[in-house]
C-alpha cells in the first residue's frame, strides 16, 4: 500500500496538522452525506491530538467515534483507551461507541462489530515499536483473523485486548497515521518500506496519510 508522508517540525505540531486533517475529513464527509464515523486508537501519541480537535470547530453533532482497540481492564482504568480519550476531549459531549471489555471478550467483540458503520470515514492508527497497529501483535492468532471485523487478543504487555481486524481497517475511506517519537524509527521505515513481517505492513485502505516528527524518521 502507497502511504503520503508528511513530515513536521515537532511532535505538537504534527498532532495539531493531524487534529486538523480530522476537520477536513469530517467537513467533506458531513457535506456529502450528513455524518462522520471515525475510529481512533489508543496509547499516548494521540492525546495532544485529542486535545487540539477540543479548540477546532469539529462537526460534534455530527460525528460518531469508534474505538480501534481496548486493554481488558476495569472501567475508569487509567489504562483504559477510552478513558484517556474521554480526559483528553474534556467537556466535549462527543458520541463515542466504547469497546466492551469488562466481561467476555468474545461475546463483547461480536457485539461491538454489531454496531459498526459498513464505512468508515477515517481511521486513526499509530505504530509500535515492535510494528503492531490497533492491537495487530506480532505473532499473535488475531493476525490470523479474516472472517471478523473485531476480535480478542492474547495477552500483551500484561493485558488481553479488543481490537479491530485487518478486514475492519480495510472498510476505511481514510487512514490517518500519527508516528511521533526515536522508538517509533525502525517500524516507520519498514511500513513506508511495504514491510509485510511487522503488522502494520498489512493493514491495506484506498488511501493512507503518514503525519510524523522528524524524531520518528530515519532521516
Amino acid at each position: 500500500m502507497l502511504h503520503e508522508l508528511r513530515a513536521f517540525d515537532t511532535a505538537a505540531s504534527a498532532a495539531h496538522r493531524a487534529a486538523a486533517f480530522i476537520v477536513e475529513r469530517a467537513e467533506q464527509a458531513i457535506l456529502a452525506k450528513g455524518t462522520f464515523s471515525m475510529a481512533v486508537s489508543g496509547g499516548h501519541t494521540p492525546w495532544p491530538m485529542f486535545e487540539a480537535l477540543t479548540t477546532m470547530p469539529m462537526p460534534w453533532a455530527l460525528t460518531t467515534i469508534y474505538q480501534v482497540d481496548e486493554r481488558a481492564v476495569r472501567a475508569q482504568s487509567a489504562e483504559r483507551n477510552l478513558t484517556n480519550l474521554q480526559r483528553s476531549l474534556g467537556t466535549i459531549e462527543a458520541n463515542i461507541v466504547a469497546m466492551p471489555v469488562e466481561h467476555d471478550l468474545v461475546k463483547g467483540s461480536r457485539d461491538y462489530e454489531a454496531h459498526l458503520p459498513d464505512w468508515f470515514d477515517l481511521i486513526h492508527l499509530g505504530l509500535g515499536p515492535d510494528g503492531h497497529t490497533a492491537s495487530l501483535i506480532p505473532d499473535d492468532p488475531v493476525l490470523e483473523v479474516t472472517d471478523r471485523l473485531v476480535s480478542a487478543t492474547s495477552a500483551y504487555q500484561g493485558h488481553r485486548r479488543m481490537t479491530l481486524t485487518y478486514p475492519a481497517l480495510a472498510r476505511s475511506e481514510q487512514l490517518l497515521w500519527l508516528i511521533t517519537g526515536h522508538d517509533q524509527r525502525d517500524a516507520l521505515a519498514r511500513l513506508l518500506a511495504g514491510d509485510a513481517s511487522i503488522p502494520a505492513g498489512r493493514v491495506v485502505s484506498s488511501r493512507s496519510l503518514i503525519i510524523a516528527d522528524p524524531s520518528a524518521l530515519d532521516t
